[in-house]
């Protein structure tokens, strides 16, 4: 490479940099103003592959929950059933009692009808005896002392005189029938229309139960049916929702084998890095404004970090330059597409216009850009993760 450490060429460096992100910039740097930077590589594809991993879990364990759900959902809906076939059979059961009731309730006025036309026999009959009875008791109220005279002296001899004597017992006699009879009547009528009026009572008695259970029944019918169509339509939703998961789960299925692939791939990448060919730190010739850059990515990967941990970073970078796999200046390596996420999310472009980076980063850069490395031939860092190896400096892992 041809040396350019002119005044011009820091110049035109930053100004291109500045100018392929300014659009970016002035959508971010209200955002990012005042937010300080912290250290860390949480994009990278090892803490996705870790969170989509996480997602599919919770996601799963929705489904599960979302199944249990069903499963209890429809365990109810079918006790409910049971109760509807049961209520159903009640109601049936109800309403044949209510029309053997209309076959009784017939019968009764049939009976009715024949008692009430025996019981206004018995009135007339009643009242025939009562106004012969009226009679009787009026003439003898009148008539009948002249005739026990009449008799006694009319008499032609004794024995005529026992035969008008058994005469007057006889219809004596008839009297006191004639009156018992009437007293039964009277009896019979009284008997009969209490009968009646019990019947009566009684079946209005029945209708009133019968339609009191019937009315139960088929409201615990339309309740039951009410409930069991809440539970198909809660059933409905929850299958739906089951559905809607299985497929996010196959998304985040995809989405992991894809990331486990790319992280597959940065391994071998890596493992090839490592044995591939590597430049010495004295054939590398920087541009102007590489310091800079690499300052300023320090201070976003690890501006919180312990003067080792930004000297890793640093040293990162500058072995991919060093390796015959990745780019070979600064620049290419720092804005290699998905590499290093304050790149490709705008923050570097914000350190870099407000040239954000510490004199600790500075000498970091300084430190790497002579070839120092504290990580040995390490090309990735990020965030610890169980099951990743490598060298633990503050809050990164190098591998």
């Amino acid at each position: 490479m041809n040396h350019r450490k002119s005044f011009f060429a820091k110049d035109n460096f930053i100004a291109g940099v500045l100018l392929k992100t300014t659009a970016l910039f002035c959508a971010v740097i209200m955002l990012f103003v005042s937010m300080p930077i912290t250290a860390g590589a949480t994009d990278s594809t090892k803490q996705q592959l870790e969170n989509a991993k996480k997602a599919k879990e919770q996601t799963q364990g929705q489904l599960e929950d979302t199944k249990d759900d069903i499963a209890e959902m429809n365990e109810e809906k079918s006790s409910l059933q049971g109760q509807l076939n049961n209520l159903n059979s009640q109601l049936t059961e109800v309403s044949n009692n209510l029309e053997s009731l209309e076959e009784q309730i017939g019968d009764k006025e049939t009976e009715i009808e024949n008692t009430l036309a025996e019981l206004e026999a018995a009135k007339n009959i009643e009242e025939e005896q009562y106004a012969s009875m009226k009679k009787r008791i009026q003439f003898m109220y009148e008539k009948q002392n002249n005739m026990m005279l009449g008799m006694f002296f009319g008499a032609n001899n004794f024995a005529d005189f026992l035969n008008k004597n058994n005469y007057i017992e006889q219809l004596s006699a008839y009297d006191r029938k004639m009156f018992n009879e009437y007293v039964e009547t009277r009896q019979l009528i009284e008997e009969k229309e209490a009968v009646l009026e019990q019947e009566r009572e009684q079946i209005e008695d029945y209708k009133v139960k019968e339609q009191a259970e019937q009315s139960r029944v088929s409201g615990l019918v339309n309740q039951t049916s009410g409930s069991i169509k809440q539970y198909a339509n809660d059933i409905s939703d929850a299958e739906a929702k089951a559905q809607a998961l299985e497929d996010q789960i196959k998304a985040q299925e995809a989405d992991i084998k894809k990331l486990e692939a790319k992280l597959a791939e940065e391994m071998r990448m890596s493992r090839l890095a490592k044995n591939s060919t590597w430049r010495n730190i004295s054939e590398v010739t920087f541009a102007e404004g590489d310091r800079y850059l690499l300052a300023n990515l320090i201070y976003c990967e690890a501006g919180s970090e312990p003067y080792d941990g930004m000297l890793a970073v640093g040293a990162v970078v500058i072995n991919r330059v060093l390796s015959s796999v990745y780019p070979d200046t600064v620049v290419g390596v720092i804005y290699q597409n998905k590499q290093f996420s304050p790149a490709s999310s705008g923050r570097l472009a914000l350190a870099l216009a407000d040239g954000k980076a510490t004199a600790a980063c500075y000498q970091a850069a300084d430190e790497a850009m002579k070839g120092y490395s504290n990580v040995g031939n390490c090309v990735y860092f990020r965030t610890p993760v169980p099951g990743l190896s490598g060298i633990n400096i503050g809050g990164h892992v190098f591998y």
